[in-house]
C-alpha cells in the first residue's frame, strides 16, 4: 500500500510549472495589462479593487499553489489535494465573471477595439481558466493511474522476508522439503555407529 501511494516526481512537473506561469499571468495581467491598453475598466495600471481580488487574485493563488504542489509533491494523494485545487481555481477563472454579475461585481468594460474586447475576455477570464482547467485534468489523470513500476515496487514490499530472500536463501527449505537433510543425517549418524563398533 506504501509503494502505491508514492509517485515520481517528474510526473506532475511540466503540468505543475504551466501553471504556476499561467497562474502568475492571471493574478497579474489586470494590473500590468494597462500598460500595453489591455486589459477592463481603468487604462491604469496596479488599480487594486475587491472585485479583482475575487475574480483574478485568489483563483490565481489557488491555481499557483496547486502548481507548486504538483511540481514538488512524491505522494500521491498530497499530488491528487494540489491537482484539485489547481482546477478549482481554474474552474473560477471559467464562471467567476458570469457568477459574480449576481451579486453587482464588474471588472468595468474592456478595452480597445471588438477583437481585443474579446482576446481580453479570454484571456483574463474564460480562455485561461478553460487551459488551466486542462492541464489540471492531465496532472490528475496521471497521478490516479499507478505505473507498473510502481505496482511492482508495492508487491515486493507487500512480500514476507522469506520470499524476498535470494536463492541461496530459499534453496534450504526446498532441500528440507525433498528430506534431503534427513537422509545426511542418518548416513552421518549410521557412520559415527559403526566407527564406534570398529573401536570396540
Amino acid at each position: 500500500m506504501t509503494g502505491t501511494m508514492r509517485a515520481p516526481r517528474s510526473r506532475g512537473m511540466l503540468s505543475g510549472l504551466l501553471l504556476v506561469l499561467l497562474a502568475l499571468w492571471g493574478g497579474l495581467i489586470p494590473f500590468i495589462g494597462p500598460y500595453f491598453d489591455f486589459g477592463f475598466g481603468s487604462s491604469d495600471a496596479w488599480v487594486y479593487s475587491t472585485d479583482r481580488l475575487v475574480l483574478s487574485i485568489l483563483p490565481a493563488i489557488a491555481v499557483g499553489l496547486g502548481g507548486l504542489i504538483l511540481m514538488i509533491a512524491a505522494n500521491r494523494p498530497v499530488a491528487l489535494f494540489g491537482g484539485w485545487l489547481a482546477a478549482l481555481g481554474a474552474l473560477w477563472f471559467i464562471v467567476g465573471n458570469t457568477v459574480g454579475q449576481l451579486w453587482n461585481s464588474s471588472i468595468g468594460q474592456a478595452l480597445g477595439g471588438e477583437a481585443r474586447r474579446v482576446t481580453e475576455q479570454l484571456t483574463f477570464f474564460e480562455g485561461l481558466g478553460a487551459v488551466m482547467l486542462l492541464l489540471s485534468a492531465l496532472a490528475l489523470g496521471r497521478f490516479l493511474v499507478v505505473g507498473v513500476r510502481e505496482a511492482r515496487q508495492a508487491e515486493r514490499e507487500r512480500r514476507p522476508v522469506d520470499d524476498r530472500a535470494g536463492p541461496e536463501y530459499t534453496a534450504v527449505p526446498a532441500q528440507r522439503k525433498r528430506g534431503h537433510f534427513h537422509l545426511g543425517r542418518q548416513k552421518a549418524g549410521a557412520g559415527a555407529g559403526r566407527e564406534r563398533h570398529t573401536r570396540h
